[in-house]
């Protein structure tokens, strides 16, 4: 015990340089395509509402009084690792060399990952028992393969649902049932002096688990805006926590065993743990994730405001009582806020009732709501404070939601892919394979590739995945082979001709 809070006394002084937990891919995928989509109105909240896992929560001691082996066990086995591959090179088999010393001062500044070859390895949290999982858009980032490691060592490829720069999530699946998953908790309860449990893979190293306390709230350290990310949303929880790379997307959990963030990135001169972490609040986790499984991107609805936080320098220049609030520093034309008469030099004091004294707040609260929907701003003008009304607005300036087409391999090959089951790829023994979902007009019909058929291999390069297979084939032209099986099990390859973009224009 004694040892215990000497080490909560003696924290490392803040360092000043960010590096994400994990050693993720370079290459941008961007907005990824939906491949999976739920139908409906269901959300990942009432996904675990149906699902008899929860009964395991309820033994659980939400005062453990030091002791932390059952949010552990709850928590550890809903934790995956996940692997990456881009170009054909697997995490197992990345080197990555030693820092450059002097880069820290010839390049100062945010970054998400150390040098090294475009290959890495990561976290994910499991989220339903049908295989959603969440991890930071940082770690699979330019993959042609994800590979997924479940705590009892199974092992998926995993597809890729969508992804989220502006606030650095990614949504993935899995093809499995009855998966343990977090339960889902509120990040709008947390306080500064909770007790929290970071779960995940550091330097590869499955299901490790540390303990700290959240050391602050509404971190904004500008880490992901400063990867050009226009609408980034950043509003940290930070823990002294043990963090460190391969502990991306990996879960931050409270007393109760349940989700509050999702670990993103470290502060350290060094790339390992130096004191701080910081993780996404789960109630931004939730929006995002709702959205890439109904949408396939997220929506985000904007105000239309330029903001600034208020320091003691701003409020004695307009004269303001206090340093409450976000100051209005300028607003857009035929923007949301301007529609609801929002003004330039008012101080915006809360969002839905919900008190907004950063930036940072303000956003998050913003990106909880998508284009559309109405909120409720309570603002300071001069001496008086008023309620206004308005209705959010997408990018382009509409209030309809925008969702995104699953991808297909275009109409000239009239394709459309699945990723093959883990049953499917054991019945056929196969490690590894991209199902033909239909086909249709186009060179595949023209091939005979039937639709069932199973690629295992295009061009003699393996393909794991449908972004995969997408990505391979829209690389190529002239003539290209489609090796795999057929359903019943039949080896076949089959000859195409793709033919030259010019070409193939419809």
């Amino acid at each position: 015990m004694k040892n215990m809070m000497e080490k909560l006394m003696n924290k490392s002084k803040w360092m000043g340089l960010l590096l994400a937990g994990s050693l993720g891919g370079l290459v941008s995928l961007g907005a990824v395509a939906v491949i999976t989509r739920i139908s409906g109105d269901t959300t990942i909240e009432q996904k675990q509402m149906n699902s008899a896992h929860l009964a395991k929560y309820a033994a659980l001691n939400p005062n453990p009084a030091f002791d932390f082996a059952g949010v552990a066990e709850v928590a550890t086995p809903a934790v995956v690792h996940i692997k990456t591959s881009v170009g054909g090179m697997s995490s197992e088999r990345r080197e990555s060399g030693p820092m450059d010393p002097f880069d820290f001062f010839q390049n100062p500044g945010f970054r998400f990952e150390n040098p090294g070859p475009r290959a890495g390895s990561g976290s994910g949290v499991i989220l339903s028992d049908d295989g959603y999982i969440v991890t930071n858009n940082h770690v699979v980032e330019g993959a042609s393969k994800v590979e997924v490691v479940l705590n009892d060592k199974r092992t998926y490829v995993a597809e890729i649902i969508g992804t989220d720069k502006n606030t650095d999530l990614a949504l993935l699946r899995v093809g499995e049932s009855g998966l343990p998953f977090m339960k889902l908790g509120n990040s709008s309860g947390v306080k500064v002096g909770n007790w929290v449990v970071a779960v995940g893979n550091p330097f590869n190293l499955e299901s490790t688990v540390t303990l700290g306390i959240v050391s602050a709230l509404g971190r904004n350290v500008d880490l992901i805006r400063s990867k050009g990310n226009k609408y980034a949303i950043e509003n940290f929880i930070q823990t002294d926590a043990a963090i460190n790379p391969g502990n991306s997307g990996g879960a931050l959990v409270n007393s109760g065993g349940e989700l509050i963030g999702i670990n993103t990135a470290i502060a350290s001169q060094t790339g390992s743990y130096a004191g701080y972490a910081f993780a996404i609040p789960v109630d931004l986790v939730k929006k995002v994730v709702n959205d890439l499984m109904k949408y396939g991107k997220v929506q985000r609805g904007l105000l239309g405001v330029s903001i600034q936080d208020i320091n003691q320098q701003l409020a004695d220049d307009e004269g303001f009582p206090d340093l409450k609030g976000v100051f209005v520093a300028d607003v857009l034309d035929d923007g949301a806020a301007q529609k609801a008469g929002v003004k330039k030099g008012d101080v915006i004091l809360k969002i839905n009732d919900v008190d907004v004294n950063s930036s940072s707040r303000l956003q998050e609260e913003i990106g909880k709501s998508r284009p559309g929907e109405k909120v409720k701003i309570t603002l300071r003008r001069k001496t008086s404070t008023q309620d206004l009304f308005a209705v959010l607005l997408s990018e382009s300036g509409k209030t309809s939601i925008e969702s995104v087409a699953p991808e297909t391999t275009a109409g000239l090959m009239g394709v459309q892919f699945e990723n093959a089951t883990r049953e499917e790829r054991q019945n056929l023994k196969l490690k590894y394979a991209v199902k033909v979902k239909s086909v249709g007009k186009g060179v595949f019909k023209d091939a005979g590739i039937p639709a069932g058929f199973f690629i295992t291999q295009i061009n003699n390069e393996p393909v794991y995945s449908v972004q995969g297979a997408v990505a391979t084939l829209k690389t190529l032209r002239g003539a290209i082979t489609i090796e795999g099986k057929t359903a019943d099990g039949k080896d076949k390859i089959f000859a195409l001709k793709i033919p030259a973009s010019s070409d193939a224009e419809e």
